[in-house]
């Protein structure tokens, strides 16, 4: 071992305790990682910009906006509206349903969307059929990722994969390269799901009905203080409508025609303001407004439509790490948390001194009518859908939106899965250029722009820059594990260990089933996209070292990258449904280690057979 590969083992032991203990936000991890690559001498620093040659996050990139473009149009949205209608009430057949619309779908697109824009629809279903939301919500998350590893678009972590190869100067992957195993893997993860799911995933409610909320519906009341009122001059929080205990919640402040945008604590009661309060108590027990308005000398204007509903706050929301107090939260969502449910806890007691946490679950009363304001914040997935509400009628996207969205899809996968078959050397058509996704995809996104299916706005918001950046960090540690030779002591290492217990003959079968199982425990605790960039290189130096064809092992990486079920952590996800779902920790062991198992057996069985050695 020389210096180097020791530096850069040291680099990768602190890249995945990083990782593991959440030292920082994943992109920040990474790209400090690219930096430190470079100060340590690992890679030359004149080499540090080809990590941003890589056309893999460009392609990621022209694909969201493309799922943006399908996920604004309420394509699948419509869809799974007309299967939660048309389904029967029976638990199988609602897990069924909901899984094979989220596995097709998730083969398209960004899983993270498809799970954010079905996971109202299947708590409506819940509802309305009387099912336990945790049985439709955990097969809707692992469905979206056995759908992924169908196709080369599936997951970002296999368009790194193909991006990893090119700059390692082996044939990429085709479109389809994946389908072989993993439509096969999809039916046994399904039918896995369908058949053994309503026994082994626990009959689980989400927060509000954990907290006994019968009606999720309340009225807010728009009152005006009267001028004889014995409020006026008092503190607000000394005024009986800053009483939690009495189930009183003031959403709205307005004087003199203004909202007032300062904290409650900080006002005193003037004559003639107006307030938007709820009365509604975790129980679901409702005040007495004629008793309470009454009795504080305030008149009722109006009533409005209110709502109590549930927020998941998304990965990249603005909120992480802020408390309610410091993200103006009722100023600025026109919302009011009344309980924050996380790791199967729910939290009612001082909560604007908590700092919030991705997937936390905010159950909040809202206006119904503000649902839609909360969705385009992008800040939280909605458990009830705007749709949903009797007050919006309107379409969010003309009709023709979704076809042309559509239309781009599959142009893009024809483009490149055509050109790749039918061009090139050894095509049909040798005159015929090869058009790689990269670029099939930043065409069809153009075309939306320029068809103002989206605006420059609107694409912008719907890209993940997290993970790009997240890419562009992890690619440099890629690099320094190939110019040091780490990849390559790795693999020897591997194989010398290996080779002192299993049969030559054997060999290359072993390593591939031990290499699945090493990426598979990886992906649990880190990024699917970190261990996918840190095992490639070892791969493909390992099947050289074993004089085989590297295709099996890098098929085996890539499946096992996107096979993480056993840990809510292990994907975005598990994180998205697991507040709204009620689950515990356990649950996702419970389900999700035999789900890895049936993974991991069938993959090394099917990929020898579809890649030989």
């Amino acid at each position: 071992m020389t210096p180097e590969i020791g530096l850069t083992l040291l680099v990768i032991v602190l890249t995945l305790i990083a990782f593991v203990r959440e030292w920082a936000a994943p992109d920040v991890i990474a790209l400090t990682v690219l930096v430190g690559v470079v100060a340590l001498g690992l890679i030359e620093i004149n080499k540090m910009t080809e990590v941003f040659k890589n056309e893999a996050p460009l392609a990621i990139a022209s694909l969201f906006v493309i799922g943006g473009a399908l996920e604004a149009s309420g394509a699948v949205d419509h869809i799974g509206r007309v299967l939660r209608d048309k389904l029967p009430g029976n638990t199988r057949w609602a897990m069924l349903g909901f899984s094979v619309l989220t596995c097709f779908f998730s083969a398209w697109m960004n899983n993270t969307a498809i799970v954010a824009i079905l996971l109202p629809v299947a708590l409506g279903f819940a509802r309305s059929k009387d099912i336990a939301p945790s049985r439709l919500l955990m097969p809707l998350s692992y469905a979206s990722i056995l759908g992924g590893v169908c196709t080369l678009i599936g997951t970002s972590t296999n368009i790194l994969v193909n991006g990893t190869l090119k700059d390692m100067k082996l044939e990429p992957m085709t479109m389809f390269q994946l389908a072989p195993v993993g439509i096969p893997l999809s039916i046994a993860g399904l039918a896995y799901l369908t058949i053994f799911g309503p026994r082994l995933i626990p009959s689980r409610t989400t927060i509000t009905g954990s907290l006994e909320i019968k009606d999720r519906a309340t009225p807010l009341y728009h009152i005006l203080v009267g001028e004889n009122s014995p409020l006026i001059g008092k503190p607000l929080r000394e005024t009986p409508l800053f009483d939690r205990g009495k189930n009183v919640h003031i959403m709205e402040v307005r004087r003199k025609g203004a909202r007032e945008m300062h904290a409650l604590n900080t006002l005193t009661v003037e004559k003639n303001d107006r307030f938007l309060v709820a009365l509604h108590g975790r129980s679901g027990r409702m005040g007495k407004s004629d008793e309470l308005f009454s009795s504080i000398g305030a008149n009722v204007l109006s009533t409005i439509d209110g709502v109590v509903t549930e927020l998941v706050i998304r990965d990249e929301s603005s909120l992480a790490g802020l408390t309610l107090a410091a993200s103006d939260f009722r100023q600025r969502y026109n919302s009011v948390v009344i309980a924050v449910h996380r790791n199967g806890v729910n939290i009612t007691h001082q909560l604007a001194e908590i700092p919030l946490e991705i997937a936390d679950t905010l159950l909040v009363i809202t206006p119904q009518n503000n649902l839609e304001a909360l969705e385009a914040t992008r800040d939280f997935i909605l458990t009830d859908s705007p749709e949903d509400a009797p007050v919006s009628t309107e379409v969010k996207k003309p009709p023709h939106h979704a076809w042309v969205s559509w239309a781009v899809l599959v142009g893009v996968v024809l483009t490149a899965t055509l050109t790749d078959v039918l061009g090139g050397k050894g095509g049909f058509f040798p005159n015929l250029p090869v058009i790689p996704i990269h670029y099939a995809a930043m065409v069809g996104g153009l075309i939306l722009l320029w068809a103002k299916i989206v605006t420059p706005r609107e694409a912008y918001a719907s890209i993940d820059w997290q993970v790009l950046l997240m890419l562009y960090g992890l690619l440099g540690l890629g690099m320094a594990m190939q110019s040091t030779g780490t990849a390559k002591w790795l693999a020897q290492s591997m194989v010398a260990i290996a080779q002192g217990y299993v049969a030559p003959d054997w060999l290359p079968l072993v390593m591939l089933w031990l290499v699945f199982l090493l990426t598979l425990l990886l992906t649990e605790v880190l990024s699917n996209n970190a261990t996918a960039v840190m095992m490639v290189p070892i791969v493909v130096t390992l099947a050289h070292n074993l004089h085989v064809s590297h295709w099996p092992f890098v098929m085996a990486v890539t499946v096992a990258a996107s096979t993480a079920f056993a840990l809510p952590m292990g994907y975005q996800t598990h994180m998205m449904v697991y507040g709204p779902g009620g689950f515990k920790f356990s649950d996702f062991l419970r389900v999700g280690i035999p789900l890895n198992i049936i993974c991991w057996v069938t993959s090394c069985l099917l990929i020898p057979l579809i890649w030989p050695f």
